[in-house]
């Protein structure tokens, strides 16, 4: 396997950064207004489901079968981590795999369901790939366990340091700046805007960049969102570097108290149609209580939307290999899993 890297800078620019850290372009979110609207918020909000009830589907990675095999492969993992196999090799987006999305293992949201797959079942990892440093993205317990069998861990800026702290080798990590790439073995990746935020504490908002991915290997264009609002960004990543085969788009923890840092499945869906792709994999949702929805509402919004806009969809079960050459049509597997009243009346409580 070459070994050859290299990273180059296709069209840096410094709006994004200023002395206090890294800013959006055009704009400064409001994060989800003051916070005593947002305790408000949550503590009255109706709900009809907030976790699910009964055991949601997962299935079990075989890992010999993936190693074997030679398609490409996209699976599922929980919230927004996905594993691929590209061109042989396997690739982890945003591997969260503690049992909470919190930085402490006793308290904040826990997981409805457990991943397809352990830490220790994983095999040698090529790609470890972070989109930004919260805690439902960037998990220090899996990466301090994944950090000897990973060949290069790609971040937005300064979330490296995260890693150094952590122990992962200095020479394994690269940094990204948005338009920036890196090429290795074949797979190409650049680091695409956002519209987010940053910080793990009350002390450093913003002090490490967040971004979005491209994915290029031989056989496929993929799109891997990160956490975003809508902005003007997905149709210059689409005019730039579209049509995706796949774009897997931030659908699931939003309000419309935060429309600017966290997209509406509405907004999901346009993105992914802004992005030119051909299927649209919803995100970040089904595995964590992070907002005032119900846990199927993203999911159902986005599929009333997607076929409006006649945006294809596709929907795994958690730990359920497609294959990215023959993707199948969306499945709302989560019907089942819904209320009942839910699945007799067909209504949702769309959370405001």
């Amino acid at each position: 396997m070459s070994q050859s890297i290299s990273a180059q800078s296709l069209d840096h620019s410094t709006l994004h950064h200023n002395v206090q850290g890294f800013q959006n372009v055009g704009m400064q979110p409001k994060q989800a207004g003051s916070f005593f609207g947002a305790m408000k918020t949550w503590l009255t909000a109706e709900r009809n489901q907030p976790k699910p009830q009964v055991e949601l589907p997962v299935h079990s990675i075989d890992m010999d079968e993936l190693q074997a095999t030679e398609q490409d492969r996209v699976y599922r993992l929980g919230h927004s981590s996905m594993l691929l196999k590209l061109d042989g090799q396997l690739i982890l987006l945003d591997p969260v795999f503690s049992e909470r999305a919190s930085p402490v293992s006793f308290a904040g949201p826990k997981r409805f369901h457990p991943a397809p797959t352990s830490l220790e079942q994983l095999p040698y990892i090529d790609w470890v790939m972070i989109s930004h440093d919260h805690y439902d993205h960037l998990d220090k317990a899996s990466i301090k366990a994944l950090k000897n069998k990973v060949g290069h861990f790609v971040v937005p800026l300064r979330v490296g340091d995260y890693l150094r702290d952590w122990g992962v080798a200095d020479d394994k990590i690269v940094e990204l700046d948005w338009w920036q790439s890196f090429k290795v073995n074949g797979i190409e990746v650049h680091a695409t805007p956002t519209q987010h935020f940053s910080g793990r504490c009350l002390l450093d908002r913003n002090q490490t960049l967040w971004a979005s991915y491209v994915i290029q290997s031989s056989r496929q264009n993929i799109y891997f969102s990160g956490d975003s609002g809508y902005f003007d960004g997905f149709k210059a990543i689409g005019e730039r570097f579209g049509p995706f085969d796949l774009a897997m788009v931030e659908t699931g923890a939003y309000s419309e108290q935060w429309a600017d840092i966290h997209m509406l499945p509405e907004q999901s869906v346009q993105a992914a149609k802004d992005l030119q792709a051909k299927a649209m994999l919803p995100i970040h949702n089904s595995t964590f209580d992070l907002a005032m929805h119900d846990w199927y509402e993203p999911l159902e919004r986005a599929r009333t939307h997607a076929a409006a806009l006649i945006q294809a969809l596709v929907t795994p079960e958690m730990g359920q290999g497609l294959d990215l050459s023959n993707l199948p049509a969306q499945t709302p597997w989560w019907h089942a899993y819904m209320p009942a009243e839910a699945q007799t009346t067909g209504e949702l409580a769309v959370s405001r």
